[in-house]
Formats: structure tokens, sequence, C-alpha cells
């Protein structure tokens, strides 16, 4: 199965570590209470424990929920650990995550928007 993340509306990643033993009843509690977030909107939530080599992704799926997990064999993600508890990304900022990168990157290009001024 593939994700198709163009069907998905919105991506959000638990700063921070999880307790990984978390089932789907779970990460979907912690999505509900501590998030005040609807589990049951089509978004994916994203969640690392304390060794950072290991992810589960939370995701209804309309009739259900996926709960999807990755485990590295070599390497770290490169998870922020801020003060935030949850945070929103971007298409591209997932990518990056996955590719071990950091979600914050320096050099990235960042969108302009045109002003009227012209």
């Amino acid at each position: 199965m593939t994700l198709d993340l163009s069907t998905i509306n919105e991506i959000y990643i638990a700063c921070g570590y999880t307790d990984m033993r978390k089932s789907i009843d779970g990460l979907a509690t912690v999505v509900k209470i501590q998030f005040r977030l609807n589990p049951f909107e089509r978004n994916l939530y994203l969640f690392c424990g304390r060794r950072r080599d290991r992810m589960k992704a939370l995701l209804w799926d309309g009739d259900g929920f996926l709960l999807l997990y990755k485990r590295l064999d070599n390497g770290n993600f490169s998870w922020p650990n801020t003060q935030e508890e949850v945070r929103q990304l971007s298409r591209q900022q997932f990518r990056w995550l996955l590719e071990g990168l950091s979600i914050d990157q320096k050099r990235a290009i960042k969108p302009s928007f045109p002003c009227a001024c012209v």
C-alpha cells in the first residue's frame, strides 16, 4: 500500500517523545485529549519514541484507522524537541523528516508572496 499525500488534509508532528507502546486507541486519545484535535479528520499524526529510530503515524481512512510504523536500520529521525506539543508540517517538511533531515532547513528557499506595490 502506498500513502498518497494528496488525500491528506494536514500533517501534524508530536514534538518530543511518545511512548511507542501506545496502540491506535492510545494515539487517537493523545490527539483528542492532549492536542485538542479531531483524530477522525483525514490528517496524518506523527509520533516518535525516545531513541528516535522509530516512528508511528496515525491516519483516519474513512472507515477505520491506519497505523503506519517505520523503524530505521541505522540512523535517527531529526525529531523536534521543542516546548510545543504539536506542530503542523508542510508536505516538504514531512519529506525532509523521512529523509533524515531537519524539518527546519535554514537554507531552504522560502515561498514569497507578491506585494501589491508593483
